[in-house]
């Protein structure tokens, strides 16, 4: 060993005698007494549970409260969803049969690089996707009669009677949309390409005015469909389906409102196919027109199905007394919003927003069907105050505000007021989230916009009305055209000034040469 590497020998040696002299006397020493390293880690694994919450609750919180809207908004279509079932308790979890999307490029095997610009390709994957619509809804339309209709009908699980009003005119739906993919799959070449599909959408939009029937009818149909499944046999057998692959986990009223959600879809598939194609294109102008069409014959169906709506919750409104009936009510044809509210005492209620009047009611079974008994007197729209409460304003169940209550209970309140003569209300009402609460207060606004604005349309129209006399007096047309009369027959001496509300009596008194023309004039 060289001599200059001798102290480096001793310093490397010193240290290996320390770390064993370490290994040795560690274990010795954490039987004498407990080592702060050993127990930090130990009170990181024993506490690991408890370090979770705080830093997940906000969410999870946020993320139950939301789950539980979502249900019991739709608890009306699907009940009980997680409450186990006799019959399934040992069936394994079924394989959901999913519903593919599809592209036209992927569908038809086309060298699109070398043959279609982009926006080609683009306007071909719209029209793909509006016939390959038409197959799904077809498909969807036909698995609703197969798959619930038909059994239903024949295990008796519903009358016929019953299943007609729930299913409408779905049945007339079927062969007006396969006529619709026969004319686009004829039109397609041979390549999977489609050159000129507007002259065909012109002349078979017109067919879905008779969406009109089965739309109005929805209405209906949910009430009762809703109704029904309080019977075990029908809410089993839905169940059932709901957990059949076939489904895709949709229930019974997601198929029936299919019709109507595709619908609303047409004009914007068709601005979609519109806006792919060139402007010297000769689809242009039948894309525009048929644009048109579409969106004349939404409106219109939106309209009468609103006017359904209306007309169906109007005949379910249940009168304490006969000062509870207004006007108002009867001539509404639009309900704006409704839905389920609480009170600072916690009783729900209902409330509807007709088109001029407020009507806050209680929902009741009454001849086993669903009814509103009016809690209050109705309040006309432009005399009502709406106040935004901020959380914690309201007072719950009497007690001081925010006392022995939870927060939740205490958000998202609204106070509606109405206030003539000796007649006074004021109810605090409270909305499931601040969302909803939202809706409620932009359609409460917009619905005091509209009348207010009727009412100053009126006051100009009806000033809009009267004409200036010759003589300076204000009087209508009806009377200056008998004006006019009167002064144009020669034979009567009889003259007949008018103000806004008057007759001149004295000039009454001094024609009396004609008995015709004086009973013209007491009439007036």
């Amino acid at each position: 060993m060289v001599a200059k590497d001798y102290p480096f020998y001793l310093t490397a040696k010193r240290a290996n005698c320390a770390l064993e002299a370490q290994a040795v006397a560690s274990p010795a020493k954490e039987t004498e007494e407990p080592s702060t390293k050993r127990v930090k880690p130990l009170s990181r694994v024993t506490s690991l549970a408890s370090l979770i919450p705080p830093v997940r609750t906000t969410p999870l919180k946020r993320f139950s409260q939301t789950l539980q809207r979502s249900i019991s908004f739709r608890s009306e279509s699907r009940p009980d969803l997680l409450s186990p079932r006799p019959w399934s308790r040992n069936m394994p979890p079924a394989n959901t049969k999913r519903r593919d999307s599809k592209l036209w490029s992927e569908t038809f095997d086309v060298c699109v690089s070398h043959m279609l610009t982009s926006k080609e390709i683009k306007r071909q994957e719209a029209i793909f996707e509006l016939s390959q619509g038409e197959e799904d809804l077809i498909e969807d339309l036909k698995l609703a009669k197969k798959a619930y209709h038909d059994p239903m009908l024949k295990l008796s699980i519903m009358t016929e009677q019953e299943l007609n009003q729930i299913f409408g005119t779905l049945d007339s739906l079927i062969p007006l949309h396969e006529d619709l993919l026969k004319r686009l799959r004829e039109i397609r070449k041979s390549d999977g390409s489609t050159e000129h599909v507007g002259h065909i959408l012109v002349g078979w939009l017109p067919c879905l005015n008779s969406y009109d029937s089965y739309c109005s009818n929805q209405v209906a149909a949910k009430a009762l469909l809703d109704h029904k499944k309080q019977d075990h046999r029908v809410q089993d057998f839905l169940q059932r389906c709901l957990e059949s692959p076939f489904s895709r986990k949709l229930d019974l009223w997601n198929f029936l409102d299919i019709p109507r959600s595709r619908l609303v879809k047409y004009p914007l598939l068709l601005r979609e196919i519109l806006r792919h194609t060139p402007n010297d294109h000769p689809d242009q102008q039948h894309l525009e027109e048929a644009i048109n069409i579409i969106q004349g014959i939404v409106a219109e169906i939106n309209t009468k199905t609103g006017e359904s709506e209306c007309q169906y919750y109007k005949e379910r409104l249940i009168y304490l007394e006969e000062g509870q009936r207004d006007s108002l009510i009867d001539n509404s044809r639009v309900v704006c919003c409704h839905g389920e509210l609480k009170n600072n005492r916690g009783v729900k209620l209902h409330v509807f927003l007709f088109q001029e009047v407020l009507v806050i009611t209680r929902a009741i079974t009454h001849n086993e069907q669903l009814c509103y008994q009016l809690y209050r007197q109705p309040i006309p729209v432009r005399d009502l105050v709406l106040e935004d409460l901020q959380d914690g304003e309201v007072r719950v169940g009497g007690s001081i505000r925010g006392a022995f209550s939870n927060n939740e209970r205490i958000k998202n309140f609204f106070r509606v007021s109405f206030k003539c003569g000796s007649q006074s209300q004021s109810h605090s009402l409270q909305a499931n989230d601040s969302f909803n609460k939202q809706q409620w207060l932009n359609c409460i606004r917009q619905a005091k916009e509209k009348v207010t604005c009727a009412g100053k349309a009126r006051v100009l129209n009806s000033e809009a009305h009267f004409l200036l006399s010759p003589h300076g007096s204000r009087v209508s047309q009806g009377e200056t055209s008998l004006e006019q009369m009167d002064q144009s027959d020669s034979e009567s001496d009889c003259s007949m000034d008018t103000s806004e509300n008057n007759i001149d009596c004295e000039r009454m008194e001094q024609t009396n040469s004609c008995e015709s023309e004086k009973q013209l004039e007491t009439d007036v």
